[in-house]
């Protein structure tokens, strides 16, 4: 209808109008000059810095986008745990999902695709061997990956990096238990220490996942 056609040019002229003013800051002369094209009374540099409420929050629209962004990192991150290159679009296997899961799917899917990298997306009941499982809330996809990645490759490989990071952070845990490593280093060099030994827990905590995620799908 005429009303709603309204309404709509209302609301994307407003959203138009608040994104040209949050980017003001970063691209002011760009964004002067669009706004001086639309006709205004004042400058855009003069315009008060906009305030926004809880009534523009869309609780579900949230629940959709923080679904889409979980299934994305989960795909991300199995793709990097097992070394598949970055460019190799992979294939998708939907096991099982929900009616929330199939609506926040049929409204992302291209935006998922492209950022996850994705050929082709298939349901199927079960994962073939040598599949990678991605659970999310509401369901549960697969990257079938035994034809992309050699597996005892990447398991040498994964071995053996893992191996020397638990070498270095036994050595960082053996300096920092030597109560006469803390009483003659800087505070700086134990600080420091401790930092490098978090990072080489986190590193061997990652390598510990992608070896057994290689054990789940050999």
């Amino acid at each position: 209808t005429d009303a709603q056609k309204h309404e709509t040019r209302q609301t994307l002229a407003w959203v138009l109008d608040q994104c040209t003013i949050l980017l003001h800051p970063i691209m002011p002369f760009i964004t002067e000059e669009l706004w001086g094209q639309t006709q205004r009374d004042d400058m855009l540099m003069l315009t008060d810095w906009p305030t926004y409420g809880g009534e523009l929050i869309d609780p579900a629209a949230d629940a959709e986008m923080n679904w889409v962004i979980a299934l994305i990192e989960g795909i991300r991150s199995v793709r990097g745990e097992m070394n598949v290159p970055a460019a190799l679009k992979v294939d998708l296997l939907m096991l099982d999902l929900d009616e929330t899961g199939q609506t926040a799917w049929a409204n992302n899917a291209p935006m998922i695709e492209k950022l996850a990298r994705l050929a082709n997306v298939s349901q199927t009941e079960t994962a073939p061997k040598g599949s990678a499982t991605i659970p999310v809330a509401g369901g549960t996809f697969a990257l079938p990956l035994a034809d992309i990645i050699d597996v005892s490759a990447e398991k040498a490989r994964l071995t053996k990096a893992l191996g020397k990071v638990e070498k270095e952070l036994g050595g960082l845990n053996g300096r920092l238990k030597n109560p006469k490593f803390r009483e003659n280093a800087s505070p700086e060099v134990v600080e420091d220490t401790e930092t490098q030994a978090g990072i080489k827990a986190e590193e061997k905590a990652r390598l510990q996942t992608a070896l057994n995620r290689l054990e789940e799908i050999d």
